[in-house]
């Protein structure tokens, strides 16, 4: 009797055994699929040659804002850049107008938002914004690199991104290079003695920036002291968030004709800057040194 019953308790076991096993199978399929799915796709990443532009405008600003400055940028170049725009509602809902070409290593990415209104509360909700574009994007074209750019807020908006989100992608996608133009690092505020509570908390958290970043700050001369809208101090106020933080930073004024603060995107000096600093293949001529004056700070090397 006693036999008959431990024979029977084997049975139940092998059966529970069975059972257990099967789960397992099935549990292991789709996690096999799910690794090599993720190791393909950062294999395709490391090997992928593109590194995009991705800009972001200012407040009050379209996706539609950068197209002046697209044009000369494409002007006279046997490798035009290709335009994806991204619009960001509200609700986190993506819309896309363009497209990237098939072979384009250097395309331009514009990320704008439905809410596009000024304020510090605005620049945190857009930078969440656009970490869900940033972060579509970059799973669709698996690049490995990217340079930024940031007219006025955008500039502000990306500094936001970089101490709060980019820690995400670190391991996987390399910031390269930053441009912001007339971005107003303490707002209105022309003395740095008044620090606006933005300003206060980029200081604050300016370490998680990349120490391999490289930085540019461009600021317009209409006169000795504004842009006609930004204070020169509210940009210069830059360098205390990336001077001694990041590999280099390079502040530039820009001057003459078309140095107003919503005339900067599409001055011809800007661009030039742009193509020799931000982009890969750099300009065949110097910069013009006239209409711009530029100062550079880099960061002292540990020994």
């Amino acid at each position: 009797m006693m036999r008959k019953r431990i024979v029977m308790l084997n049975k139940s076991n092998i059966k529970w055994l069975i059972v257990i096993f099967a789960i397992m199978v099935a549990l292991s399929i789709p996690a096999y699929s799910w690794m090599k799915k993720t190791n393909h796709d950062r294999a395709e990443r490391r090997k992928s040659l593109v590194s995009p532009i991705v800009m972001v405008p200012g407040s009050s600003a379209t996706t539609e804002r950068f197209n002046p400055l697209i044009t000369l940028l494409n002007k006279d170049t046997q490798h035009p850049h290709s335009v994806l725009k991204v619009k960001v509602s509200t609700d986190g809902k993506l819309h896309y107008s363009g497209s990237i070409n098939r072979g384009d290593n250097e395309p331009i990415i514009v990320i704008g938002f439905e809410n596009n209104k000024d304020g510090y509360n605005n620049i945190k909700k857009q930078a969440q914004w656009l970490d869900m574009a940033f972060y579509q994007v970059s799973q669709t074209y698996k690049f490995n690199n990217f340079k930024a750019f940031g007219h006025s807020n955008g500039g502000l908006v990306w500094t936001y991104w970089l101490e709060h989100y980019y820690a995400d992608y670190t391991s996987e996608i390399k910031i390269k290079r930053l441009m912001t133009l007339a971005s107003p690092f303490n707002f209105n505020e022309s003395n740095i003695n008044h620090k606006t509570q933005m300003l206060s908390d980029f200081i604050k958290y300016k370490k998680r920036i990349p120490k391999s970043l490289i930085v540019y700050s461009l600021t317009g001369g209409e006169s000795y002291e504004s842009d006609g809208i930004v204070p020169e101090a509210s940009v210069a106020a830059a360098k205390y968030v990336f001077q001694n933080q990041v590999k280099s930073f390079m502040e530039i004024t820009v001057t003459g004709a078309e140095a107003g603060h919503s005339d900067l995107p599409q001055n011809k000096q800007v661009v030039e800057v742009m193509k020799q600093y931000l982009l890969q293949n750099k300009v065949p001529n110097p910069v013009p040194k006239n209409n711009i004056n530029q100062k550079r700070i880099k960061k002292s090397k540990k020994k």
